[in-house]
């Protein structure tokens, strides 16, 4: 197993244990106190390179206990009661009016609601730019629709918009949270958005998020873009090969990405991934950060990746 799946694996492992041990009130973690030692992973990516340069097991053994030292530390000064205020603290008080309520009924059940923008043949001929966001929310795509957009939604909490604009050439058809009056919303998410598409149009799809999940079954679709920009998320893409060039854009902080292209086109995949986890099984390395598959230059059909992650795990594979 890679070493930078298995570090990746511990890092999660000892967020999860915290977080727990924090739902159980056996400790008490204040996660600003972590905020300051961001330059250990730094360490840790160096002490990696160092001593795993010819992949031994020495050098292996070396940058996991590196590791969980480094996690050990973290976890005692994560314990430790803060001297003073944080920036945070301050901003919050500042800059945002806090709202406990929520827009969820008493019984914290969801409302379903159903938003669509209407298809008229002049579509088919036109490009079509789709923007989605909303943070805290889990996004799948099911099935085709006569209309050019319906988003089915469980609501637990905000409100959202599908609006449509056009010119002679391109729609933009644009998905979204509204933002609140009176402030942000702390119990904002826990939403599900079941999206579907009409099949006619060459799409360009564009998704801001926070937290949340998105899958995407893109096969049977004309999509010329898809450009991703997230945080935690977690993220199952399916490509599909209806146009002679897709281009994947990705960015992230720590989420879990899978992207799964057809095997017939050619793949190039451009990483700048810090110390995020890869796995890319039937590609051939180029260099450190470029990876082709060996159809690439002759096949006809492409799909061209470009992955930009701090602390994620990448996973691209064909069918």
């Amino acid at each position: 197993m890679k070493l930078t799946r298995v570090m990746w694996g511990i890092v999660l492992l000892f967020v999860g244990i915290v977080l727990l041990l924090e739902n159980f009130n056996l400790i008490e973690f204040y996660w600003r106190n972590v905020w300051s030692f961001w330059p250990v992973f730094l360490i840790i990516s160096g002490v990696n390179i160092l001593f795993n340069k010819n992949k031994s097991e020495t050098g292996n053994m070396i940058s996991l206990g590196v590791l969980v030292i480094v996690l050990g530390f973290v976890f005692y000064k994560g314990q430790q009661v803060p001297a003073g205020r944080s920036w945070m603290d301050g901003r919050f008080s500042k800059d945002f009016d806090i709202d406990i309520d929520s827009d969820q009924d008493d019984n914290g059940n969801k409302e379903s609601l159903t938003f669509s923008t209407p298809f008229v043949p002049a579509d088919s001929a036109k490009k079509t730019v789709f923007n989605i966001s909303g943070g805290g929310t889990s996004f799948s795509l099911d099935g085709e629709t006569d209309s050019l957009v319906v988003a089915n939604v469980e609501k637990r909490s905000g409100n959202f918009i599908l609006q449509k604009e056009s010119s002679d050439s391109v729609n933009t058809v644009i998905f979204k949270m509204k933002e609140k009056k009176g402030g942000w919303s702390i119990n904002d998410g826990g939403n599900n958005v079941n999206l579907q598409m009409n099949k006619a149009p060459e799409w360009i799809v564009n998704m801001k998020m926070g937290a949340g999940e998105v899958k995407f079954d893109f096969s049977d679709y004309k999509v010329r873009r898809f450009g991703f920009d997230g945080g935690a998320a977690s993220l199952d893409i399916r490509i599909g090969d209806l146009v002679p060039v897709t281009d994947v854009v990705v960015k992230t902080g720590v989420a879990d990405v899978k992207l799964t292209v057809p095997e017939a086109s050619g793949c190039r995949i451009s990483t700048k991934t810090g110390l995020s986890a890869k796995d890319f099984p039937g590609f051939i390395k180029i260099n450190n950060n470029s990876y082709e598959t060996s159809n690439y230059s002759s096949s006809a059909k492409k799909v061209i990746i470009v992955l930009d992650g701090g602390l994620s795990n990448f996973e691209v594979s064909r069918y």
